[in-house]
């Protein structure tokens, strides 16, 4: 067996990575085979089991390797100084910019929403698509909340419950967006 030196190992990690995220485009992710990641990195099966325990494994590297647009932007929302509603604004925006401008951030979100099922081998997929919903909810909600409070008004709503219409809104907007880019400007 050859050995690789670490910038090789890492080489071949984003080859497969790379791979992955166009084979799952095309195929779907129930439907491609960690062999036909293999084959589209120019690799052996064996090198992806030696970077990604499994498909599961492999698929939340792809998504960690491109924070979805809704996780990066909102959790920068800031309780400092700033009006929490102008972050809260400035966020959702940041979301729609990134998901027209960055073709792997579509790409990835493309697959994370429409190309993948939610099937035994994925559940922990699954876990990690419910724990980034429920985090960008809480963010959402802890700045609903505060700047409520500097207003002095009282939510109509519960926060909580403003937070996941406001999240399901940006949320279903990109997925709608991504069916038929040219529907209509995200």
């Amino acid at each position: 067996m050859v050995r690789r030196t670490k910038e090789e190992a890492l080489a071949t990690r984003h080859r497969l990575l790379d791979a992955a995220e166009h084979v799952f485009q095309a195929r779907g992710v129930s439907r491609t085979t960690l062999g036909d990641i293999a084959k589209a990195a120019g690799t052996t099966r064996g090198a992806v089991y030696w970077h990604f325990k499994d498909k599961a494994d492999l698929f939340n590297a792809m998504m960690e390797r491109v924070t979805l647009p809704m996780e990066q932007s909102v959790c920068r929302i800031d309780l400092g100084e700033q009006d929490p509603i102008e972050d809260i604004r400035h966020s959702m925006r940041e979301a729609l910019r990134q998901v027209v401008e960055d073709p792997q951030v579509r790409r990835v979100f493309d697959i994370a929403t429409h190309k993948v099922e939610y099937v035994d081998e994925m559940n922990a997929v699954r876990a990690r698509h419910l724990s980034a919903r429920d985090e960008c909810q809480g963010h959402l909600s802890r700045g609903l909340r505060e700047a409520a409070r500097r207003r002095g008004i009282r939510l109509p709503v519960p926060a909580a419950t403003a937070a996941h219409g406001l999240h399901a809104l940006v949320d279903g907007l990109i997925q709608n967006w991504l069916l038929e880019p040219g529907a209509f400007d995200l």
